[in-house]
């Protein structure tokens, strides 16, 4: 069962446990789902039982990147529960005293949010010692923190037990301890518990027998939070609840940081399962547990809880891309730089153009296999064997199309791209286009570039002007079409939730690509290769590749080239490494 999409907000106050398990109509005009109460909790027969109203986000993928850990936790607490008669509220900036509250809160199925630390004392005039700030008018000595207290009150909140030295409640002392008791509510404002940020307090705040934290290292805390079950243990009987049901639609990710343990206290409270990913690199693609995890929840709703997914591009289709379970070898979606692909280039249509086209689709995954073996282990990379299949072949005749370029047919590509994806061969379709242009033949090959393990390759030394023909000079592409195609791919990379493609431009001459600084490398569903595909002597290729570094846009991956039978002489697999520098991204076979 599901918990409510954005309802209304609701209080629920005071109900007996048969008005709770009675069948009613939620403020969303639906009805309500059934509540679903503590199984250890036993309360007595005249004691009232309070329900908490958990709701799912409305949208397919919501972030919340607040800046800080108060903001954070109010925007979560209102992502995901309509109404909660008690709330757990630690201190700004104390992981400590958080995590204590996170497992208390988790227990009882509430929201956690973090209040302001206390206002310091005020400093004496006279430099005697600092004396306490004048209190407000309404006699408490720390007032009340305006957001806190909006919260607060849309939850309906009529207890609150804070963890730790927590100010902005606006009653009371703003230190104490449980010692002090529970401390009547001012009228219009929640009864407020003070338990220090101590197992021993909480529980005798709130009768939860937690235990020691399992490690004292905050950087463990939102692992550990995380890792929370449902409440087993027993609180007090004035602060059991009637749970609502779970969310069983959400799922979330987090930023493994202390920063957000109220958020994924909160989102465990809701019993949404969350799944965290590191600060210093906040993209779920990279991870394979974490593709692994979202594909498994299969949940049609993600919450993304950290300040650091503000910073991450295309999040909703990293996170749409990452559910889909498709993975790489090294694990996770990610191409570039963990992956160094080896590839053989060339077309089934001869065998006169490549070495992928001197044997048949199953040859030629075995021989793509054994050429990549041979650059395991010399770098830190996991290797991948690739197919770059000509598609599209330059011509010297015209053709009933007139374009100098004869198109293969996709029922004629299609046999060798699957047994590649059979193989985990990567594919990556390469096109001379004569007097085509780029973005018209790739659109032919749509169907192709749907499937997560099919690239894109345009090669300018064949694309010709309107009275040119192949052979009679070499090609040119300006930046702005390269661009055209890659937005077009990028966009349906986008649009069918498909991991990062390869976008590879060939190049052995500067004057291939015009204005090549405007290449865009903006778009993350593109990694965008200049593959140097030279032949000759060992110095030529070397000064060549040299060039070409020179004034390269920022952000691409570099390909290298060695021909088997023009090359003078053909590095070996050992010397590719040593001798190119940097060590390529991919490896070209020809």
């Amino acid at each position: 069962m599901t918990g409510r999409r954005r309802p209304a907000p609701a209080v629920a106050l005071a109900l007996a446990v048969a008005t709770v398990l009675a069948a009613c109509t939620g403020a969303d005009g639906r009805p309500a789902p059934d509540p679903v109460p503590d199984a250890t909790a036993t309360p007595s027969p005249s004691a009232q039982v309070r329900a908490t109203d958990t709701t799912s986000p409305t949208a397919p993928f919501t972030l919340v990147a607040e800046a800080t850990d108060v903001e954070a936790s109010l925007r979560t607490s209102r992502e995901l529960f309509a109404a909660a008669p008690v709330v757990v509220v630690a201190p700004s900036g104390q992981p400590a005293a958080q995590e204590v509250a996170a497992r208390a809160a988790v227990e009882l199925g509430v929201p956690l949010l973090v209040g302001p630390a206390p206002a310091p004392a005020a400093a004496s005039t006279d430099g005697s010692a600092a004396t306490p700030s004048a209190p407000p008018p309404d006699g408490s000595t720390e007032a009340a923190d305006p957001a806190l207290s909006g919260e607060l009150d849309r939850l309906g909140a009529t207890t609150v037990v804070a963890v730790g030295d927590v100010g902005g409640l606006g009653e009371g002392s703003a230190g104490g301890s449980a010692d002090d008791g529970p401390e009547a509510g001012t009228p219009g404002r929640p009864e407020v518990r003070r338990a220090a940020a101590s197992v021993a307090a909480v529980a005798d705040a709130t009768g939860l027998r937690l235990g020691a934290p399992a490690s004292t290292d905050p950087s463990t805390f939102a692992a550990g939070v995380a890792a929370l079950g449902p409440g087993t243990l027993t609180p007090a009987a004035d602060l059991t609840l009637a749970r609502d049901a779970p969310l069983d639609d959400v799922v979330a990710l987090a930023v493994d940081t202390p920063e957000q343990l109220a958020s994924i206290a909160t989102a465990r409270a809701a019993a949404v399962p969350v799944h965290l990913v590191p600060a210093s690199a906040p993209n779920p693609q990279a991870t394979a547990s974490v593709v692994e995890a979202l594909h498994t929840a299969a949940r049609p709703r993600t919450l993304a809880l950290g300040a650091a997914f503000a910073a991450e591009p295309a999040l909703e289709w990293k996170v749409r891309s990452a559910a889909t379970g498709v993975q790489l070898p090294a694990g996770g979606q990610l191409l570039f730089p963990r992956h160094q692909f080896v590839a053989l280039y060339g077309t089934p249509a001869t065998t006169t153009l490549g070495v992928l086209g001197e044997q048949d689709a199953a040859a030629s995954v075995q021989r793509a296999r054994e050429v990549a073996a041979g650059y395991t282990g010399l770098t830190d990379r996991t290797v991948v064997p690739m197919f770059e299949i000509i598609a599209t072949v330059a011509a010297g005749s015209a053709g009933a199309d007139g374009n100098f370029s004869n198109e293969q047919s996709v029922a004629a590509l299609r046999p060798w791209v699957d047994a590649a994806a059979a193989a985990g061969v990567y594919v990556v379709l390469d096109l001379q286009p004569g007097r085509s242009d780029f973005l018209s033949q790739a659109r032919q090959y749509e169907e192709l570039l749907r499937l997560p393990h099919v690239g894109l390759a345009l090669d300018p030394e064949w694309r010709l002007g309107p009275d040119e023909q192949p052979l009679q000079r070499i090609g040119s592409v300006d930046a702005a079409e390269v661009n055209e195609v890659g937005r077009w791919l990028a966009d349906l990379t986008n649009a069918h939730a498909l991991p990062p493609k390869i976008f590879l431009v060939h190049q052995f001459r500067l004057d291939m690509i015009g204005n090549r600084a405007a290449l865009d490398t903006s778009r993350p569903e593109l990694a965008v290769v200049l593959h140097a595909d030279g032949q000759g002597s060992q110095p030529a290729k070397q000064a060549t590749w040299r060039t070409l570094h020179g004034d390269a846009p920022a952000g691409v991956a570099w390909g290298w080239k060695n021909f088997l039978d023009e090359d003078l002489p053909v590095l070996t697999p050992e010397q590719t490494v040593r001798d190119v520098s940097p060590v390529p991204d991919l490896v070209t076979y020809q």
